[in-house]
């Protein structure tokens, strides 16, 4: 009896502890939480399970922008608003989204910079990379801004093309700082994106070097190129004077100044450009204006049509002033010749103004208009063309932003 009782105790006992150790509270798995980093600005954070801080941010933009709305009674591609078959507008919607990821080495900051662009225009989309480089102590490789470009605009939209430097180019540089906000960067960059005319294939990529300076008062940059002219078949095969190819070249300089008696964020600045057979380096507007008639275009080109290059210049100027917290006011323009030598065209001339004002009445959120105006002038009709010998160009616009 003592027995059974003793064994039916032990299994009483057994069964509570069984009992109690279900009842105990299971340790929670360890959670990986986002951690804020704060080594590179705001808005950084650390990748879970790793030592990379990322960035994530986005904008969305749209904006309808009334073309060209002058009648130029002549024979060119932009002869205005009486052009039956051209768009009297352009409605244009897009978004961006950047992804910013660095990180600590010992031989530097480690970063991948990632932008993209989604645009749709008049119901015609578009899908393309905005930028996208690897960064790694002074090395720099990737699609971004030429380092030859200096200043490109201080209006908000833009409406009318200014002429300077202002180009997106695959690269490979490596830029040296020197303290004091003085850096030097020498880079190679490619060709596709500075060809002016008709090119043959690609084998020397553009040299590029600048040297610049950033501090309290502004910033200032000394800016050249060397740029390979390589015509194509068709030309070489008509070309009397049997050259093949020729090396142009270009320089620039700007500075620009904050203005100490405006608002935090007002500056002005001033640049400008001379190239010779690298005609890009001066301007996207003036290089890019085009005649066409009897079904033949002419435009501008890096080398004329007895083989010898053409030259050219730009001068330009902007005003940003940060009037009241949340208004901006901006005015740039630019004045732009090429020296066509024998080309159909002659001489070109381009002068360009534009002018914006903005309102950001809460953070990131930013809305305005703009309005600008250009004249291209030359001095030869194309052969067999009539009529004016100068295109005139009105245009304006307005635009919401969100960036965040």
């Amino acid at each position: 009896m003592k027995l059974k009782g003793l064994m039916l105790g032990v299994a009483a006992a057994a069964t509570a502890t069984t009992a109690q150790a279900a009842d105990l509270p299971v340790a929670p798995e360890p959670v990986d939480y986002v951690r804020v980093c704060d080594a590179y600005g705001s808005r950084f954070y650390y990748i879970p399970g790793t030592e990379t801080c990322l960035r994530v941010g986005g904008r969305l933009r749209t904006q309808f922008v009334v073309n060209n709305v002058l009648d130029n009674d002549d024979f060119t591609t932009t002869s205005g608003w009486q052009d039956r078959d051209a768009d009297g507008y352009s409605w244009l919607t897009r978004g961006y989204a950047y992804l910013d990821a660095r990180n600590a080495t010992e031989f530097g900051t480690l970063r991948a910079y990632v932008g993209l662009r989604m645009d749709i225009t008049n119901g015609s989309s578009g899908f393309k990379l905005d930028a996208g480089y690897i960064q790694w102590g002074g090395l720099t490789a990737g699609y971004l801004g030429s380092n030859f470009n200096i200043y490109t605009g201080q209006v908000f939209m833009g409406v009318v093309t200014r002429d300077w430097s202002d180009s997106t180019v695959n690269q490979l540089a490596y830029t040296a700082a020197f303290g004091n906000g003085f850096s030097a960067t020498l880079a190679v960059e490619d060709r596709s994106g500075r060809e002016v005319g008709d090119y043959g294939g690609t084998r020397m990529p553009d040299i590029v070097a600048a040297l610049s300076v950033s501090q309290g008062w502004g910033s200032a940059q000394i800016s050249g190129a060397l740029h390979q002219v390589y015509p194509d078949a068709a030309f070489n095969s008509t070309n009397a004077s049997g050259d093949e190819d020729s090396l142009g070249w270009a320089i620039g300089a700007g500075v620009n100044v904050n203005l100490p008696f405006a608002n935090s964020g007002s500056n002005i600045y001033f640049q400008g450009f001379y190239a010779d057979g690298a005609l890009s380096y001066i301007g996207n507007g003036i290089t890019g204006f085009e005649v066409t008639t009897g079904g033949t275009t002419y435009s501008p080109s890096d080398y004329d049509s007895n083989g010898d290059t053409n030259s050219g210049y730009s001068l330009s100027a902007g005003l940003y002033v940060q009037a009241t917290p949340t208004i901006g006011l901006a005015a740039d323009g630019s004045w732009a010749h090429i020296d066509s030598g024998s080309s159909s065209l002659g001489d070109i001339d381009r002068w360009a103004i534009d002018g914006s004002v903005q309102w950001q009445p809460v953070s990131g959120f930013v809305m305005g208009a703009d309005i600008g105006y250009s004249n291209t002038s030359f001095d030869n009709p194309a052969p067999g063309a009539s009529g004016s010998s100068d295109v005139d160009e009105l245009l304006f616009g307005v635009r919401m932003q969100r960036t965040f």
